[in-house]
């Protein structure tokens, strides 16, 4: 169902009239920002392909941020500019991405993903908990906080989570209640409060699991790349407590920074169990999609005691759920989200890790090092803490700025003195808890912004007061808590 008011419609549809300028514009500027860098003669101790490299891994990730094509064609164009000019050898260096493990688990946990919605195993728990919790506007948002954090082990897109799963429940919960996005007094009357409040939970579940956001893997990947390991298990440990925290926090901050007119929702109980009623008992689908799913975080959970590998893992729950016929390799095939997402990670990693090859993130990381020389390692580790969290504001994928980006503040923090696993770490989960800042700055950012609930203003204000109560929780208590743990 189209949300969008007839006025935001046209406000959206405007500039589609200036698009071919537009897209000139920005094309210029992804091609003169690409030659000057591949200009810059390479710095002392780099391989003589460094700089070009660099330029075309810079041009790739800007390509990526003001989007003249989509993710995988800009993924395609860049590798095909690599490889022509020489800058990436075609049989040895350019394909070497998609070799790469972390690639094929974020792919994998597309696939399982899939089981949660075809089988209406997602759906099911999330009206169980509003049967449960929905008789106020709070218990519906930790409800769906819940949801998420249930499904958020199996479901590396978090745009899938929250907008295949959890934000059409709340826009049906909304619209029952009388609260659409026609109107000011409509739409803070209880959806505005709901919508906003599943995306800010999102970054949160998207931080507590290394599977729980595609990005994720491939922090641990560069992680890896600079000799630090983080395993699937050490990950969930290090992020329970300041994970719980915040899913505690969040639905209570929300509901007095951003509050809804509507606070007692006595029907939506009885709506979601009308709609239990109507689905039924469990189906053998729905079941086995359970036990998968229970038995995938158990080996992930064991995977470093039991010496298996988390890809490995998730290629197990893949068949099981072929053998079982929960999916078809038809509907895994026409998964064109899953397949994009191969192509156009395995083109990062690839070049990202050529880019370690080639010396020039050791370069850029002993510079930026340099740059909060002198400081001690606690102070160092926060300044870069924090601008890498607000960076994000001139980011418009969690993913792409985890490429850009991670390696090179993970080698400046851990060249400052900070502890490598707890910069790891953090570096991991910032790139997560930043996706609520703006409008743009994630997928369930897009959907929640796309229904018209939430307006820009509201959620430049909304999302930098939630970003200040995540950072504190996640600093004081993940800190205390990872130095309990012993990982620091």
């Amino acid at each position: 169902m189209d949300t969008l008011s007839p006025a935001r419609s046209a406000r959206n549809a405007a500039p589609a009239r200036r698009r071919p300028p537009a897209m000139a514009l920005k094309v210029l500027v992804i091609v003169a920002v690409t030659a000057a860098v591949w200009c810059v003669p390479p710095a002392a101790g780099m391989d003589p392909r460094g700089m070009h490299m660099a330029a075309i891994f810079l041009g790739t990730i800007l390509a990526l941020i003001l989007q003249p094509l989509p993710t995988a064609s800009v993924a395609v164009v860049g590798l095909a500019v690599a490889m022509i000019t020489g800058t990436m050898d075609a049989s040895t260096e350019a394909l070497q991405g998609f070799g790469n493990s972390a690639v094929w688990l974020i792919v994998a946990a597309f696939f399982i993903a899939d089981g949660f919605l075809v089988t209406g195993l997602g759906r099911r728990v999330a009206l169980w908990f509003v049967a449960r919790l929905g008789r106020s506007s709070l218990g519906l948002s930790y409800g769906m906080a819940v949801t998420d954090l249930l499904l958020a082990p199996a479901t590396p897109s978090n745009t899938a989570r929250a907008g295949g799963v959890v934000f059409p429940i709340i826009s049906s919960l909304a619209q029952v209640q009388g609260s659409t996005p026609e109107t000011e007094q409509s739409r803070r009357r209880l959806g505005a409060y709901l919508a906003m409040t599943a995306v800010q939970v999102n970054t949160v579940t998207s931080a507590m699991f290394l599977t729980a956001m595609a990005g994720n893997p491939l922090a641990a990947e560069f992680a890896a790349q600079a000799g630090i390991e983080v395993s699937w298990g050490t990950w969930a440990l290090a992020a329970l407590v300041p994970g719980l925290l915040s899913l505690t926090a969040v639905p209570w901050v929300m509901a007095k920074i951003y509050p809804p007119t509507l606070k007692q929702t006595p029907e939506a109980p009885v709506q979601a169990r009308q709609e239990l009623s109507q689905l039924g008992a469990m189906s053998f689908h729905e079941k086995t999609m359970a036990g998968t799913f229970l038995l995938l975080l158990v080996l992930w959970c064991l995977g470093s005691v039991l010496d298996l590998n988390a890809t490995a893992v998730a290629f197990v729950g893949i068949s099981i759920l072929l053998v079982t016929r929960v999916l078809s390799w038809k509907q895994m095939a026409a998964n064109s989200g899953a397949w994009s997402t191969l192509l156009f990670f395995a083109v990062l990693v690839g070049m990202a890790s050529h880019l370690n090859d080639l010396g020039v993130i050791d370069w850029v990381g002993a510079s930026a090092t340099a740059l909060v020389g002198g400081m001690s390692w606690v102070v160092a580790f926060a300044v870069l803490a924090l601008v890498y969290f607000y960076a994000h504001y001139f980011f418009a994928s969690n993913t792409a700025q985890v490429v850009a980006m991670y390696a090179v503040f993970l080698g400046a923090a851990v060249g400052a003195g900070t502890p490598p696993l707890l910069a790891a770490l953090a570096f991991g989960f910032i790139g997560n808890l930043f996706g609520g800042l703006a409008h743009y700055s994630s997928g369930p950012a897009g959907v929640v912004y796309g229904s018209g609930y939430v307006p820009t203003g509201e959620w430049f204000r909304v999302g930098f007061l939630m970003s200040v109560v995540n950072i504190v929780i996640w600093t004081v208590a993940g800190g205390l808590w990872t130095k309990l743990l012993g990982m620091w």
